[in-house]
């Protein structure tokens, strides 16, 4: 299920950079929010394993349409200089959307029952969809030119902008072990039970919405380039697991969960700064669907990968090689840096 989750989700981000670049980023997260509500309230029917993983499948395709217009809108709205704090205010809303989301599901499957969480679900997409269209205003956004987006080129043409890609998915495939192997060892190893694995969970989301906004206004004032705050964050989160291999006190699972949200705050924001950078003058939609994408395979692969070399090699070589590919991103986004300053030569 969370394969075809990935699989919806590569599909979502592809068509949503096409539908960005015909129609523009407005039209794009209008659609996507309210055929979003439509599916969502359809998931509840399915009753067996396939047709549920298809619905799974058309849920995410359709919700992932709206990431490459969110991105693209981000460069619309607001103005170069700015781009890496609003893309950092977007991940704060988005954690706070992960943080408040399970106590609200929660509560609603206590009082409503599972069905009336499907209904919620459609009902708060169509409601966002219906605020974008009354308060976003397209007019006030800068567009590009319809002559240059014809004449533009696209992300898969920019052999650069695929190295970069490449980086990220490896990225992504060591970030999302956080979420789905990492938690087997809090359990099986450390003995944490349900509580203390939410808590410890919950410390990504509380660090990033008290920290990521200042962390990154601060970071913005040095003289450093995106890629080099994106080898940090990458060499970060590749140090999380190296930790959690040194030593068996249970305190180091808090120090290998900072370590990585720290890596986050710094990775993200700024990858996704450098992609729409590079996307001025190109295809926005393109470039941003293909950034999406990095991280829709991540979910493809990452979780199975992850759960089965735990399986056949156990912990301690799963986490060795998590590292050895944070160092295999981080070797390719030295390659990228150097590329990067020949380029603007």
């Amino acid at each position: 299920m969370l394969t075809f989750f990935g699989l919806g989700s590569v599909t979502g981000s592809w068509l949503g950079g096409k539908l960005t670049d015909k129609i523009g980023h407005y039209r794009t997260m209008a659609l996507s929010l309210i055929l979003s509500s439509v599916l969502f309230v359809l998931l509840q029917f399915p009753s067996t394993f396939w047709s549920i993983c298809i619905g799974i499948y058309l849920v995410m395709s359709a919700a992932d349409i709206f990431r490459p217009a969110v991105f693209v809108a981000i460069s619309a709205y607001s103005k170069p200089e700015n781009r890496t704090r609003s893309v950092t205010l977007i991940r704060l809303a988005i954690n706070l959307g992960f943080s408040a989301g399970p106590v609200a599901g929660g509560f609603i499957i206590a009082t409503a029952g599972y069905n009336g969480l499907f209904w919620i679900d459609g009902l708060t997409c169509l409601a966002a969809g219906i605020l974008l269209l009354r308060l976003l205003h397209p007019k006030r956004a800068k567009e590009e030119h319809d002559d240059i987006i014809v004449q533009a080129k696209t992300a898969m043409s920019d052999k650069l902008y695929l190295l970069f890609i490449v980086a990220m998915m490896i990225f992504g495939f060591i970030f999302i072990q956080y979420f789905s192997t990492m938690p087997l060892i809090y359990a099986n190893h450390h003995n944490l039970d349900e509580l203390e694995i939410g808590l410890l969970l919950g410390l990504n989301g509380l660090t990033i919405f008290l920290l990521e906004m200042p962390l990154i206004k601060f970071m913005e004032n040095k003289r450093f380039t995106a890629i080099s705050y994106v080898i940090l964050g990458t060499l970060l989160s590749g140090l999380s697991f190296l930790v959690i291999n040194l030593t068996d006190w249970v305190g180091v699972l808090v120090v290998g969960m900072l370590l990585v949200t720290i890596g986050e705050m710094i990775g993200f924001p700024f990858s996704n700064s450098f992609a729409l950078n590079r996307s001025d003058g190109k295809k926005r939609g393109s470039y941003m669907a293909l950034y999406s994408i990095a991280f829709s395979v991540s979910h493809i692969f990452g979780h199975n990968s992850g759960m089965q070399l735990i399986d056949n090699f156990g912990f301690k070589f799963t986490w060795y090689t998590m590292l050895a590919l944070a160092l295999v991103a981080c070797t390719l986004l030295f390659i990228l840096k150097s590329l990067l300053k020949k380029e603007s030569v």
